[in-house]
């Protein structure tokens, strides 16, 4: 083994050693990973296998572990949006001119939209080129956090609730059907949050009073 492959091994073993540390203090530890990672710095499983863990082990704690990933990764995510928009095009060296142009062309079009929906898809889909595009090509930042924030909460709480659902298979589960999966879901959740909204009109409305006499209306006549 020579040296460099020696420095690799070395950097992986510490990396997956802050890894197991991190993932025993729970959501704090989650916070971290998620952090760490959507910084730049890729641990190994990421924060969605530490998600689906904590989540097939203490169901109950779900929503707070959604909560404390999506936290650390809209922060991580943040701080590289703000470097890339500081060091400008030199950012995107590593991003093909083909990809930038399309990222470029999405942000145009779709705004906030061209970066919430790949921030919900999971790995192996690169969602960097993504963040350093919205930071180089100016999305405003609020919007930026936002999109995030609201991609993530997504991602993380189906993961959450495969966790739940499938115990820690819902890991092997995601790898096989990827973004299928997250997709399904979410368009499940959505319905079922559409339908229920339309219920709860449908209530209200069938509530109001329908036969109601026209106030301080002035009688039709000839006139005098």
């Amino acid at each position: 083994m020579n040296e460099a492959a020696i420095i690799i091994f070395g950097i992986k073993s510490a990396l997956a050693g802050l890894l197991e540390w991190l993932k025993a203090l729970g959501p704090i530890g989650l916070f971290g990973v998620s952090l760490i990672d959507s910084a730049g710095i890729p641990l190994p499983g990421g924060p969605d296998l530490v998600m689906i863990w904590l989540s097939a082990n203490n169901p109950s704690l779900m929503p707070l572990y959604a909560l404390s990933a999506t936290a650390g990764s809209a922060i991580g995510c943040t701080l590289l949006y703000l470097i890339a928009r500081r060091a400008g095009i030199a950012a995107l060296k590593r991003v093909s001119p083909i990809k930038r142009h399309r990222i470029e062309n999405l942000l145009g079009r779709y705004d906030l939209v061209a970066v919430m929906v790949p921030a919900v898809l999971p790995p192996p889909f690169p969602f960097k080129p993504f963040v350093l595009c919205a930071g180089v090509f100016k999305l405003k930042t609020a919007r930026f956090i936002t999109a995030v924030f609201v991609g993530r909460a997504v991602r993380f709480l189906i993961e959450g609730w495969l966790a739940i659902e499938f115990g820690e298979d819902a890991g092997g589960i995601i790898r096989q059907h990827g973004w299928k999966v997250l997709v399904a879901v979410a368009l499940i959740a959505a319905v079922t949050f559409t339908i229920k909204v339309f219920r709860a009109r449908s209530r209200s409305s069938s509530r109001m009073p329908v036969d109601q006499a026209p106030v301080d209306q002035e009688p039709v006549g000839p006139a005098q």
